[in-house]
Protein backbone atom coordinates (compact mmCIF):
# COMPACT_ATOMS: atom_id res chain seq x y z
CA UNK A 1 0.00 0.00 0.00
CA UNK A 2 1.76 3.41 -1.27
CA UNK A 3 4.82 2.93 -3.89
CA UNK A 4 6.56 5.87 -3.06
CA UNK A 5 10.21 6.53 -1.84
CA UNK A 6 9.24 3.52 0.82
CA UNK A 7 7.06 1.54 -0.73
CA UNK A 8 8.92 0.58 -3.96
CA UNK A 9 12.42 -0.43 -2.06
CA UNK A 10 9.96 -2.51 0.01
CA UNK A 11 8.34 -4.07 -2.65
CA UNK A 12 11.71 -5.14 -3.78
CA UNK A 13 13.02 -6.65 -1.36
CA UNK A 14 10.33 -9.34 -1.12
CA UNK A 15 10.72 -10.31 -4.70
CA UNK A 16 14.27 -10.53 -4.12
CA UNK A 17 13.34 -12.73 -1.51
CA UNK A 18 11.33 -14.98 -3.65
CA UNK A 19 7.55 -13.65 -3.08
CA UNK A 20 5.19 -12.60 -5.73
CA UNK A 21 4.06 -8.58 -4.93
CA UNK A 22 1.33 -6.12 -5.65
CA UNK A 23 2.23 -2.79 -5.62
CA UNK A 24 -0.86 -0.38 -4.83
CA UNK A 25 -0.79 2.92 -5.11
CA UNK A 26 -4.33 5.16 -6.05
CA UNK A 27 -1.90 7.59 -7.97
CA UNK A 28 -1.93 6.56 -11.41
CA UNK A 29 0.44 8.95 -12.86
CA UNK A 30 3.05 7.29 -10.07
CA UNK A 31 2.24 3.87 -11.61
CA UNK A 32 3.28 4.87 -14.90
CA UNK A 33 6.58 6.22 -13.78
CA UNK A 34 7.35 3.15 -11.86
CA UNK A 35 6.28 1.33 -15.10
CA UNK A 36 9.01 3.42 -17.19
CA UNK A 37 11.40 3.15 -14.55
CA UNK A 38 11.39 6.84 -14.35
CA UNK A 39 11.40 7.61 -10.69
CA UNK A 40 14.11 8.68 -8.02
CA UNK A 41 15.99 5.18 -7.17
CA UNK A 42 19.69 4.13 -6.49
CA UNK A 43 20.76 2.22 -9.47
CA UNK A 44 20.81 -0.95 -7.98
CA UNK A 45 17.15 -0.79 -7.36
CA UNK A 46 16.63 0.47 -11.32
CA UNK A 47 18.12 -2.64 -12.15
CA UNK A 48 16.05 -4.29 -9.68
CA UNK A 49 12.69 -3.24 -10.75
CA UNK A 50 12.66 -3.60 -14.34
CA UNK A 51 13.13 -7.51 -14.25
CA UNK A 52 10.46 -7.52 -11.52
CA UNK A 53 8.01 -6.08 -13.66
CA UNK A 54 9.35 -8.06 -16.96
CA UNK A 55 8.79 -11.07 -14.68
CA UNK A 56 5.53 -10.10 -13.11
CA UNK A 57 6.72 -10.84 -9.82
CA UNK A 58 5.80 -6.84 -9.15
CA UNK A 59 2.34 -6.19 -10.32
CA UNK A 60 0.76 -2.69 -10.26
CA UNK A 61 -2.64 -1.92 -9.47
CA UNK A 62 -5.11 0.97 -8.41
CA UNK A 63 -7.54 -1.45 -7.70
CA UNK A 64 -7.97 -2.45 -4.08
CA UNK A 65 -10.30 -5.51 -4.45
CA UNK A 66 -6.38 -6.88 -5.28
CA UNK A 67 -5.65 -6.73 -1.37
CA UNK A 68 -7.74 -9.38 -0.84
CA UNK A 69 -5.87 -11.58 -2.39
CA UNK A 70 -2.92 -11.50 -0.80
CA UNK A 71 -1.47 -12.95 2.47
CA UNK A 72 0.40 -10.09 3.88
CA UNK A 73 -0.27 -6.88 3.77
CA UNK A 74 2.30 -3.56 4.51
CA UNK A 75 1.42 -0.01 4.67
CA UNK A 76 3.66 2.63 3.87
CA UNK A 77 2.17 5.94 2.87
CA UNK A 78 3.45 9.10 3.64
CA UNK A 79 2.43 11.16 6.99
CA UNK A 80 3.42 14.68 6.25
CA UNK A 81 2.57 17.81 8.33
CA UNK A 82 0.94 20.75 6.90
CA UNK A 83 1.96 24.81 7.43
CA UNK A 84 0.19 24.32 10.64
CA UNK A 85 2.79 21.26 11.79
CA UNK A 86 -0.03 18.94 12.56
CA UNK A 87 0.15 15.88 11.34
CA UNK A 88 -1.97 15.50 8.25
CA UNK A 89 -3.02 11.68 8.55
CA UNK A 90 -5.13 11.62 5.56
CA UNK A 91 -3.64 9.34 2.98
CA UNK A 92 -2.80 6.89 6.30
CA UNK A 93 -6.15 7.13 7.22
CA UNK A 94 -7.41 6.10 3.94
CA UNK A 95 -5.10 3.50 3.35
CA UNK A 96 -6.06 1.68 6.61
CA UNK A 97 -9.37 2.34 5.72
CA UNK A 98 -9.16 0.20 2.44
CA UNK A 99 -7.08 -2.48 4.07
CA UNK A 100 -9.51 -2.87 6.65
CA UNK A 101 -12.14 -2.88 4.31
CA UNK A 102 -10.49 -6.12 2.27
CA UNK A 103 -9.21 -8.09 5.23
CA UNK A 104 -9.32 -11.35 4.86
CA UNK A 105 -8.93 -14.68 7.84
CA UNK A 106 -5.22 -15.00 8.33
CA UNK A 107 -4.12 -12.17 6.83
CA UNK A 108 -1.11 -10.30 8.42
CA UNK A 109 -1.09 -6.80 8.37
CA UNK A 110 2.01 -4.42 9.02
CA UNK A 111 1.95 -0.48 8.76
CA UNK A 112 4.99 1.06 8.54
CA UNK A 113 4.27 4.51 8.07
CA UNK A 114 5.86 7.04 10.69
CA UNK A 115 2.83 7.87 12.88
CA UNK A 116 1.66 9.23 16.71
CA UNK A 117 2.20 6.26 19.33
CA UNK A 118 -1.13 4.13 19.16
CA UNK A 119 -1.69 4.97 15.43
CA UNK A 120 -1.64 0.93 14.85
CA UNK A 121 -4.45 0.15 17.17
CA UNK A 122 -6.46 3.54 16.54
CA UNK A 123 -6.12 2.74 12.57
CA UNK A 124 -6.03 -1.27 11.89
CA UNK A 125 -6.56 -3.12 15.07
CA UNK A 126 -9.97 -0.91 16.38
CA UNK A 127 -11.77 -1.17 12.61
CA UNK A 128 -10.77 -4.79 12.16
CA UNK A 129 -12.11 -6.13 15.70
CA UNK A 130 -15.71 -4.15 14.19
CA UNK A 131 -15.26 -6.15 11.89
CA UNK A 132 -15.89 -9.08 13.54
CA UNK A 133 -12.16 -10.01 13.55
CA UNK A 134 -10.09 -11.21 16.75
CA UNK A 135 -7.09 -9.89 16.17
CA UNK A 136 -3.96 -12.40 17.25
CA UNK A 137 -6.00 -15.65 16.34
CA UNK A 138 -7.91 -15.01 12.83
CA UNK A 139 -5.89 -11.91 11.63
CA UNK A 140 -2.50 -10.33 12.73
CA UNK A 141 -1.31 -7.03 13.39
CA UNK A 142 2.04 -5.27 13.69
CA UNK A 143 4.08 -1.91 13.28
CA UNK A 144 7.21 -2.24 12.03
CA UNK A 145 9.14 1.45 11.02
CA UNK A 146 10.53 1.37 7.88
CA UNK A 147 14.16 2.26 7.76
CA UNK A 148 14.82 3.76 4.42
CA UNK A 149 17.53 6.15 3.94
CA UNK A 150 17.28 7.37 -0.08
CA UNK A 151 20.47 7.49 -1.68
CA UNK A 152 22.56 5.58 0.34
CA UNK A 153 23.40 2.10 -1.14
CA UNK A 154 25.06 1.19 2.76
CA UNK A 155 21.78 1.16 4.31
CA UNK A 156 19.94 -1.13 1.63
CA UNK A 157 16.46 -2.43 3.84
CA UNK A 158 17.90 -5.89 3.06
CA UNK A 159 21.25 -4.81 5.46
CA UNK A 160 19.19 -2.65 7.86
CA UNK A 161 18.16 -3.99 11.39
CA UNK A 162 14.05 -3.07 12.15
CA UNK A 163 11.93 -2.87 14.66
CA UNK A 164 8.78 -4.75 15.26
CA UNK A 165 5.65 -4.52 17.29
CA UNK A 166 3.23 -6.77 17.06
CA UNK A 167 0.13 -6.64 18.72
CA UNK A 168 0.10 -10.05 20.59
CA UNK A 169 3.26 -12.35 20.09
CA UNK A 170 1.64 -14.15 18.06
CA UNK A 171 1.32 -11.28 15.50
CA UNK A 172 5.07 -10.39 16.29
CA UNK A 173 5.69 -13.83 15.11
CA UNK A 174 3.82 -14.16 12.22
CA UNK A 175 5.00 -10.84 10.55
CA UNK A 176 8.32 -11.58 11.69
CA UNK A 177 8.18 -14.41 9.16
CA UNK A 178 7.58 -12.64 6.47
CA UNK A 179 9.98 -9.34 7.51
CA UNK A 180 12.80 -11.57 8.11
CA UNK A 181 13.55 -11.78 4.82
CA UNK A 182 13.94 -8.30 3.92
CA UNK A 183 15.77 -6.90 6.80
CA UNK A 184 19.52 -7.19 8.37
CA UNK A 185 17.39 -8.60 11.70
CA UNK A 186 14.54 -8.18 13.86
CA UNK A 187 14.06 -6.25 17.26
CA UNK A 188 10.71 -7.51 18.30
CA UNK A 189 9.45 -5.27 20.88
CA UNK A 190 6.31 -5.63 23.74
CA UNK A 191 3.61 -3.88 21.57
CA UNK A 192 2.63 -1.39 18.30
CA UNK A 193 3.14 1.61 20.80
CA UNK A 194 6.78 0.79 21.55
CA UNK A 195 7.68 0.65 18.06
CA UNK A 196 6.29 3.77 17.10
CA UNK A 197 7.77 5.44 19.85
CA UNK A 198 11.26 4.02 19.08
CA UNK A 199 10.38 5.52 15.43
CA UNK A 200 10.01 8.84 16.81
CA UNK A 201 12.97 8.75 19.05
CA UNK A 202 14.71 8.39 16.24
CA UNK A 203 14.06 11.07 14.37
CA UNK A 204 13.34 13.50 17.37
CA UNK A 205 17.16 12.31 18.23
CA UNK A 206 18.06 13.43 14.77
CA UNK A 207 16.31 16.79 14.93
CA UNK A 208 17.89 17.63 18.54
CA UNK A 209 21.18 17.13 17.51
CA UNK A 210 20.85 18.73 14.62
CA UNK A 211 19.72 22.19 15.79
CA UNK A 212 22.53 21.81 18.04
CA UNK A 213 24.94 21.58 15.33
CA UNK A 214 23.83 24.64 13.74
CA UNK A 215 23.82 26.48 17.26
CA UNK A 216 27.28 25.18 17.64
CA UNK A 217 28.41 26.43 13.86
CA UNK A 218 26.86 29.71 15.07
CA UNK A 219 29.22 30.33 18.35
CA UNK A 220 32.10 28.89 16.42
CA UNK A 221 31.56 31.83 13.46
CA UNK A 222 31.14 34.52 16.18
CA UNK A 223 34.35 33.41 18.15
CA UNK A 224 35.54 33.10 14.57
CA UNK A 225 36.55 29.41 15.00
CA UNK A 226 36.33 26.69 12.16
CA UNK A 227 32.92 24.62 13.18
CA UNK A 228 33.99 21.39 10.97
CA UNK A 229 37.35 20.75 12.59
CA UNK A 230 35.77 21.30 16.01
CA UNK A 231 33.34 18.76 15.03
CA UNK A 232 36.22 16.39 13.84
CA UNK A 233 38.06 16.95 16.69
CA UNK A 234 34.71 16.20 18.91
CA UNK A 235 34.45 13.19 16.80
CA UNK A 236 38.28 11.14 18.07
CA UNK A 237 36.41 10.70 20.99
CA UNK A 238 35.65 6.85 20.84
CA UNK A 239 32.55 6.69 23.54
CA UNK A 240 29.62 9.63 24.36
CA UNK A 241 29.73 11.78 20.80
CA UNK A 242 28.13 11.59 17.73
CA UNK A 243 29.01 13.52 15.07
CA UNK A 244 26.20 16.10 13.34
CA UNK A 245 26.52 18.58 11.08
CA UNK A 246 25.21 22.05 10.38
CA UNK A 247 23.27 23.44 7.07
CA UNK A 248 20.89 25.21 5.64
CA UNK A 249 17.75 23.26 7.38
CA UNK A 250 16.26 19.81 7.10
CA UNK A 251 14.52 18.08 4.44
CA UNK A 252 12.81 14.98 3.53
CA UNK A 253 9.96 13.96 5.02
CA UNK A 254 12.17 12.55 8.49
CA UNK A 255 13.56 15.03 10.69
CA UNK A 256 11.15 18.13 9.58
CA UNK A 257 8.16 16.15 10.29
CA UNK A 258 8.41 12.66 12.50
CA UNK A 259 8.83 14.97 15.44
CA UNK A 260 5.75 17.09 14.97
CA UNK A 261 3.79 13.85 15.77
CA UNK A 262 5.23 13.38 19.20
CA UNK A 263 4.50 16.90 19.59
CA UNK A 264 0.93 16.97 18.53
CA UNK A 265 -0.08 13.87 20.79
CA UNK A 266 1.42 15.04 24.07
CA UNK A 267 -0.34 19.08 23.33
CA UNK A 268 -3.67 16.66 23.70
CA UNK A 269 -2.73 15.66 27.16
CA UNK A 270 -1.85 19.45 27.86
CA UNK A 271 1.86 18.34 28.50
CA UNK A 272 5.06 20.12 26.89
CA UNK A 273 8.51 18.83 25.59
CA UNK A 274 10.53 22.09 26.03
CA UNK A 275 13.97 20.70 24.21
CA UNK A 276 12.13 19.15 20.81
CA UNK A 277 9.78 22.33 20.75
CA UNK A 278 13.00 24.40 20.91
CA UNK A 279 14.73 22.03 18.33
CA UNK A 280 11.82 22.18 15.77
CA UNK A 281 11.27 25.67 16.38
CA UNK A 282 15.28 26.33 15.24
CA UNK A 283 15.23 23.62 12.02
CA UNK A 284 11.90 25.21 11.05
CA UNK A 285 13.59 29.18 11.33
CA UNK A 286 17.06 27.82 9.67
CA UNK A 287 16.46 29.00 6.03
CA UNK A 288 15.89 32.21 7.61
CA UNK A 289 18.70 32.10 8.70
CA UNK A 290 20.27 31.87 5.51
CA UNK A 291 18.58 34.26 3.53
CA UNK A 292 19.55 36.74 6.17
CA UNK A 293 23.21 35.89 5.94
CA UNK A 294 22.87 36.24 2.27
CA UNK A 295 21.30 39.57 1.97
CA UNK A 296 24.26 40.54 3.95
CA UNK A 297 27.18 39.29 2.07
CA UNK A 298 25.32 41.13 -1.04
CA UNK A 299 24.97 44.31 1.21
CA UNK A 300 28.78 43.70 2.25
CA UNK A 301 29.58 43.22 -1.90
CA UNK A 302 27.29 46.60 -2.48
CA UNK A 303 24.78 45.27 -4.33
CA UNK A 304 21.26 45.81 -3.77
CA UNK A 305 19.21 43.65 -3.54
CA UNK A 306 16.43 44.18 -6.04
CA UNK A 307 17.69 43.35 -9.46
CA UNK A 308 20.29 40.95 -7.73
CA UNK A 309 21.13 37.80 -9.86
CA UNK A 310 21.52 34.99 -7.42
CA UNK A 311 22.41 30.83 -8.13
CA UNK A 312 21.89 28.47 -5.74
CA UNK A 313 23.92 25.16 -6.36
CA UNK A 314 21.92 21.99 -5.68
CA UNK A 315 17.97 22.18 -4.30
CA UNK A 316 17.56 18.74 -3.46
CA UNK A 317 17.55 17.76 0.68
CA UNK A 318 20.33 15.82 0.63
CA UNK A 319 23.31 14.87 -2.01
CA UNK A 320 23.21 12.33 -5.36
CA UNK A 321 19.28 12.38 -4.53
CA UNK A 322 16.58 14.29 -6.67
CA UNK A 323 13.99 14.61 -3.73
CA UNK A 324 13.06 18.14 -2.86
CA UNK A 325 10.28 17.35 -0.49
CA UNK A 326 10.86 20.05 2.57
CA UNK A 327 14.23 21.15 1.33
CA UNK A 328 15.04 24.42 2.60
CA UNK A 329 16.32 25.43 -1.06
CA UNK A 330 12.89 26.06 -1.66
CA UNK A 331 12.19 28.49 1.24
CA UNK A 332 15.77 30.33 0.86
CA UNK A 333 15.06 30.88 -2.59
CA UNK A 334 11.29 32.22 -2.21
CA UNK A 335 12.69 34.65 0.48
CA UNK A 336 14.86 35.73 -2.52
CA UNK A 337 13.08 36.26 -4.50
CA UNK A 338 10.48 37.93 -2.97
CA UNK A 339 13.12 40.67 -1.85
CA UNK A 340 13.33 41.17 -6.05
CA UNK A 341 16.42 39.19 -6.60
CA UNK A 342 16.40 36.94 -10.22
CA UNK A 343 16.96 33.21 -8.91
CA UNK A 344 18.18 30.34 -10.41
CA UNK A 345 19.97 27.10 -9.61
CA UNK A 346 22.01 24.26 -10.94
CA UNK A 347 20.89 21.11 -9.26
CA UNK A 348 22.01 18.01 -12.06
CA UNK A 349 19.33 15.56 -10.05
CA UNK A 350 16.25 18.17 -10.48
CA UNK A 351 15.09 18.97 -13.94
CA UNK A 352 12.20 21.70 -12.39
CA UNK A 353 11.14 23.44 -9.74
CA UNK A 354 8.35 25.54 -9.01
CA UNK A 355 8.27 28.81 -6.47
CA UNK A 356 5.57 30.84 -6.03
CA UNK A 357 7.10 34.40 -5.97
CA UNK A 358 9.33 33.27 -9.35
CA UNK A 359 7.21 30.46 -11.22
CA UNK A 360 8.66 27.63 -12.76
CA UNK A 361 12.74 27.31 -12.62
CA UNK A 362 14.83 24.76 -14.77
CA UNK A 363 18.34 23.60 -14.14
CA UNK A 364 21.52 25.05 -15.66
CA UNK A 365 23.70 23.25 -17.02
CA UNK A 366 26.31 25.45 -16.88
CA UNK A 367 26.16 27.85 -13.95
CA UNK A 368 29.61 28.92 -14.72
CA UNK A 369 29.04 30.43 -17.99
CA UNK A 370 26.93 33.36 -16.48
CA UNK A 371 27.68 36.26 -13.83
CA UNK A 372 26.32 35.65 -10.43
CA UNK A 373 25.89 38.58 -7.75
CA UNK A 374 25.56 35.73 -5.02
CA UNK A 375 26.15 31.91 -5.56
CA UNK A 376 24.59 29.64 -2.56
CA UNK A 377 26.07 26.49 -2.23
CA UNK A 378 22.73 24.66 -0.84
CA UNK A 379 23.48 20.82 -1.64
CA UNK A 380 26.86 19.53 -2.53
CA UNK A 381 26.52 16.73 -5.04
CA UNK A 382 29.54 14.12 -5.87
CA UNK A 383 31.07 14.27 -9.07
CA UNK A 384 30.38 18.43 -9.26
CA UNK A 385 33.10 20.54 -9.91
CA UNK A 386 33.18 23.63 -7.84
CA UNK A 387 36.42 24.75 -8.46
CA UNK A 388 35.02 27.57 -10.75
CA UNK A 389 33.93 29.06 -7.90
CA UNK A 390 37.57 29.76 -6.56
CA UNK A 391 38.21 33.33 -5.72
CA UNK A 392 34.49 34.59 -5.99
CA UNK A 393 33.66 37.70 -3.96
CA UNK A 394 29.99 36.63 -2.78
CA UNK A 395 30.06 32.53 -1.80
CA UNK A 396 27.47 31.62 1.16
CA UNK A 397 28.33 27.82 1.10
CA UNK A 398 25.60 26.20 3.71
CA UNK A 399 27.58 23.32 3.93
CA UNK A 400 30.60 23.57 5.66
CA UNK A 401 32.58 21.91 3.51
CA UNK A 402 33.62 23.39 -0.11
CA UNK A 403 37.24 23.05 -0.66
CA UNK A 404 37.67 26.25 -2.46
CA UNK A 405 38.89 29.48 -1.14
CA UNK A 406 36.56 33.27 -0.08
CA UNK A 407 33.85 31.60 0.32
CA UNK A 408 31.39 32.35 3.38
CA UNK A 409 29.55 30.35 5.76
CA UNK A 410 26.61 31.08 8.12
Amino acid sequence: MGLGYVGVPTALSFTDAGAKVVGFDVNEARLSAIKDVRIDLLERDKKRLAPALNDHVLRLTTEPSAIAETEFVVVCVPTPIDNHLTPDLTALAAACATVVEHARLHQVIVLTSTTYAGCTKDLLIKPLQRRGFVVGEDIFVAFSPERIDPGVVAHAPENTPRVLGGYSAACSERAAAYLAHTAGSLHVVSSPEVAEMAKLLENTFRAVNVALANEIADASQELSIDVMEVIRAAATKPYGFMPFYPGPGVGGHCIPCDPHYLLWQLRGRRMQSPLVEAAMGAIAGRPRVIAEHARRILGESGKKLKGSKALVLGVSYKPALGDVRESPALEIMQMLAEDGLTVCYSDPYVEAINLPASGSLFHLPDPAAQDWDLVIVHTAHPNVDYSWLEGHPAVLDTTYRLQVSGVHVP
